[in-house]
């Protein structure tokens, strides 16, 4: 039995392991995180396609029981007006609109489903370097210990070990310009927002939110910002996110400054970044998926969506070819729509960082419904939601299709 050596257990991790388990292989997953985090990565969008992958997977009504079924986002104004109504999955289609959750109740969701396959998982395993040889490939981790296997698979996030080793020329993460900065609040009297998100483009950044049936507010922000040190944004103490949020957003419409007085628990600060192309996404026995090779911001809400397509595309090339035939056609499937997608963010970028001017900030509010109308309607990123993985079967021993 073929064994993979799997180097991240977050969103992608755990799909890979579950993929490749049911294609006879022996999987091993690795987290550098001693332990779960509660509200880790706060939330995300889930996408129509990612819930695709995840029905595969047997575990989308699981996630769907806790989740804010999110079809449209409203956007809005400095002042509150209304700019537009946009889709959040296939135009015309809300049964099938994508979903926001709580990032790690995606995680465990996975986790849950790797630990009933009964799937390993080490955690406090961070990797530090990676060893080929002609049959096998090894993990050294830093606390010491070491692991082997047939391949190693990266699901090792933007700042990837596994990006670096398959290519140590390969391009680094970009700063988009902006940071994403959130949590969760409470407002006494603020409904529930059903069905929908909320976008404002603030006088002076950008804004979101939506209302749980709990009244619990999930909201973000994208404050324009030069690229901060991660260890810097990690320990940026709370009273001083906030305050520079408060007064960023203090002259925006209801209930954006409300929220901000209501934040509960803890915020998180992340730089968003963008890798537009990486070259190489494989070498020898080892093969990096998700944002260790195409990282997107947050702004198209495909990350994870994104990173479940390369784990069931990964499955199904190994399953109908060894490797390293496997890698290269994975990342020949794999690679044009990715690095669509990262470019369809970085578009959506530009909007969101803060005009110069009060005469930019207003031609941007007038010309917004006239770029975004009939966007209900319009169809032509329907594609971006309707993509779909076959799940082909597996081989069996003699050569035959083997039926699940």
């Amino acid at each position: 039995m073929p064994k993979a050596l799997i180097i991240g257990g977050g969103v992608v991790g755990p799909a890979m392991a579950l993929f490749l388990q049911r294609d006879g292989w022996e999987v091993e997953l690795f987290e550098s995180r001693r332990e779960p985090d509660a509200f880790g990565g706060l939330f995300l969008n889930v996408a129509t396609n990612g819930l695709a992958v995840l029905e595969t997977l047997g575990v989308r009504e699981r996630l769907l029981s806790d989740a804010h079924h999110c079809p449209y986002m409203h956007m809005r104004g400095a002042r509150g007006q209304l700019l537009a109504t946009v889709p959040n999955g296939p135009a015309g289609e809300p049964e099938r609109g994508s979903a926001v959750v709580r990032r790690e109740w995606l995680n465990l969701v996975l986790r849950e489903a790797a630990e009933a396959a009964q799937i390993p998982t080490r955690w406090g395993a961070r990797l530090e370097r990676i060893e080929e040889g002609p049959d096998a490939v090894t993990a050294h981790f830093a606390d010491g210990t070491s692991a082997v296997g047939d391949i190693l698979i990266g699901c090792d996030g933007v700042g990837s070990v596994t990006r670096r080793w398959i290519d140590p020329h390969a391009p680094e993460p970009r700063c988009a310009g902006l940071l994403s900065v959130g949590g969760f609040a409470r407002v006494e009297g603020l409904q529930p927002t059903p069905d929908a998100q909320t976008m404002v483009f603030g006088e002076h950044g950008f804004f979101g939110y939506l209302v749980r049936e709990d009244g619990t507010v999930y909201w973000f922000a994208n404050p324009t910002h030069e690229e901060i040190d991660r260890e810097a944004l990690r320990t940026w103490p709370r009273d001083e996110i906030l305050a520079e949020l408060r007064d960023a957003h203090r002259n925006d419409p209801y209930p954006v400054p409300q929220i901000l007085d209501g934040v509960v628990g803890a915020v998180g600060a992340y730089g968003v970044y963008e890798l537009t192309h990486v070259p190489s996404w494989h070498r020898g026995r080892v093969v990096a998926l998700g944002d260790a090779v195409h990282a997107t911001s947050p702004s198209a809400g495909q990350g994870a969506s994104l990173a479940l397509e390369d784990a069931a595309t990964l499955a199904q090339c190994l399953r109908t070819g060894g490797f390293p035939d496997a890698f290269v056609r994975y990342q020949q499937r794999r690679q044009p729509r990715a690095e669509k997608v990262v470019a369809y963010a970085a578009s959506i970028n530009r909007n969101k960082r803060v005009p110069r001017t009060r005469l930019t900030r207003w031609l941007r509010d007038a010309m917004l419904p006239v770029f975004l109308r009939g966007a209900m309607t319009d169809t032509r990123n329907n594609d971006l939601y309707n993509y779909v993985v076959a799940d082909e079967p597996a081989p069996s021993p003699d050569g035959h299709p083997r039926r699940r």
